[in-house]
């Protein structure tokens, strides 16, 4: 892996993640993480337990396994269904790869690289803070960072 650009080495994962990002109930249904998704334009949401601690993750690619399963061969009414009968803690993502606000985003990075995923949640003293996402990294190469507290 090349080393990272000047940019890059020199932000921290606060300078770019995303704040208070949308979050799901671990017994929210999967009908409530498609809706939240395709209404905020996101395809990853942290879920946090009765306590507001994170929990796990959800990912469009959950969504789409968990239906895919389920209703396979039927059409969207089927989908729907099997959406609206699964809950989150069902299908999330546990334990979760986290990282903190004052992680270098190089490290960020190598970390989303080598683990093959496409967020991290950010935590600070045990709370959800953000979440950084592949989005961000586009962000940056396309040179802004207006919007990374969106």
């Amino acid at each position: 892996m090349r080393p990272p650009t000047p940019l890059v080495a020199a932000l921290r994962v606060g300078d770019v993640m995303s704040r208070d990002p949308r979050t799901l109930g671990r017994n929210d249904h999967l009908q409530v993480a498609d809706d939240l998704m395709r209404t905020v334009r996101c395809r990853h949401l942290p879920v946090l337990d009765e306590r507001g601690r994170l929990a796990g993750i959800v990912s469009q690619r959950d969504l789409f396994q968990s239906a895919l399963l389920r209703a396979l061969g039927y059409g969207s009414r089927a989908r729907d269904q099997v959406l609206s009968s699964v809950v989150v803690k069902e299908v999330m993502t546990e334990p979760v790869i986290t990282t903190t606000p004052d992680t270098s985003l190089a490290d960020a990075a190598r970390l989303m690289s080598d683990r093959k995923i496409g967020c991290l949640p950010v935590v600070e003293q045990g709370a959800l803070v953000g979440i950084l996402t592949e989005g961000d990294f586009v962000r940056i190469a396309a040179g802004g960072r207006d919007d990374a507290t969106a």
